[in-house]
């Protein structure tokens, strides 16, 4: 069970001290969703349930081969982005800053253990709206272009 809330952000901490990952990944379907992602050297396949701040996760490592031969089968846009890891105890901030088609969105995730935990969260100051509820801001919603440009 994955188990997570949504941020804009406001202002940028100084991400110079954290450290980041690159990830690409594409959507093999959204309903339900079927993910390929690419995060540093390794390649995952991921099944993810309905919902939006709690729902059912799988996820299974596969190879680069098969990440790139059904990398051919998206639909849609490759999602591009750099993900940093803030420290915020007990929790790890996950920072997405997007690149290609969403450049321009950053956005922040928290995972939590318990729903209880994840509705009684304090967001830092420098945290924005929370999306948590807004399908625009999964990223399976994201990959037939940017829902936020006018």
């Amino acid at each position: 069970m994955e188990i997570e809330r949504k941020f804009l952000i406001k202002e940028l901490p100084d991400l110079s001290k954290y450290k980041f990952t690159e990830i690409e990944q594409g959507y093999l379907s959204t309903q339900p969703v079927v993910r390929i992602r690419k995060k540093g050297d390794k390649y995952i396949l991921t099944y993810k349930g309905s919902g939006l701040m709690a729902r059912e996760e799988i996820e299974a490592n596969i190879s680069e081969e098969g990440y790139k031969h059904l990398a051919e089968k998206i639909d849609g846009n490759l999602i591009t982005k750099k993900r940093y890891f803030i420290p915020l105890d007990p929790y790890t901030i996950e920072l997405d800053i997007f690149e290609g088609h969403m450049a321009g969105l950053i956005m922040a995730e928290v995972e939590f253990p318990n729903e209880e935990e994840a509705n009684s969260f304090t967001p830092p100051a420098w945290f924005g709206e929370d999306v948590t509820n807004d399908r625009r801001y999964h990223n399976s919603n994201m990959i037939f272009g940017n829902p936020f440009a006018e």
